[in-house]
């Protein structure tokens, strides 16, 4: 048996061990310092209310999908009502008889109370079966399902490749009708 004088060192130097124990751990642990997180500091332009990354629009009417939007950002003004795109990607159903539609661009504006989407930069639409069209901007109007520019357009498909200025595209129907005179071309492969 251990002499009582030998148990009050002995817990003293136990308790001692045990405080240098949980210091030891807590500067280990406690003393990284966290990264400063870089503060949001970037102030939105006076007319944007709202900033928001990849965001996704979309029309629908009778419970079906009209067109679906999604935009890697979307700048959003409320007194204009007006969403400012960039980097573009929408897409219109299949309907019907016609195949889906896709269009790109780099950026555009929507606007739901005219439900009008103005793209603009590289504007590629793309349909279900292979028809291509590019532009330098392009306007879709929802009230008549229709895409419309005053830009040159290239169109092509499978081997015909016909440029012209001003075009009007029907998404339902998916006819388009030239502005000015065509100049067309079957390319050999």
């Amino acid at each position: 048996m251990v002499s009582p004088v030998y148990i009050r060192p002995l817990l003293a130097l136990l308790v001692m061990a045990a405080i240098i124990g949980i210091a030891a751990v807590v500067l280990r642990n406690g003393s990284h310092e966290s990264a400063p997180v870089p503060s949001v500091n970037q102030q939105l332009p006076h007319n944007i209310d709202v900033a928001l990354k990849k965001a996704r629009f979309s029309e629908i009417q009778d419970g079906l999908v009209v067109w679906e939007l999604v935009a890697e950002r979307v700048d959003y003004d409320k007194r204009g009502d007006t969403a400012y795109l960039t980097a573009i990607r929408m897409e219109f159903p299949h309907t019907g008889s016609h195949g889906t539609v896709t269009v790109t661009a780099d950026s555009g504006e929507y606007s739901s109370a005219a439900k009008t989407v103005r793209l603009n930069g590289h504007v590629h639409v793309v349909t279900e079966d292979g028809a291509s069209f590019k532009t330098s901007s392009i306007v879709y109007t929802g009230v008549t399902a229709q895409f419309s520019t005053a830009e040159p357009v290239t169109f092509r498909q499978q081997r015909l490749q016909l440029t012209a200025v001003g075009m009007d595209l029907g998404v339902k129907n998916q006819r388009a009708r030239f502005y000015s005179s065509v100049d067309a071309a079957i390319v050999l492969q």
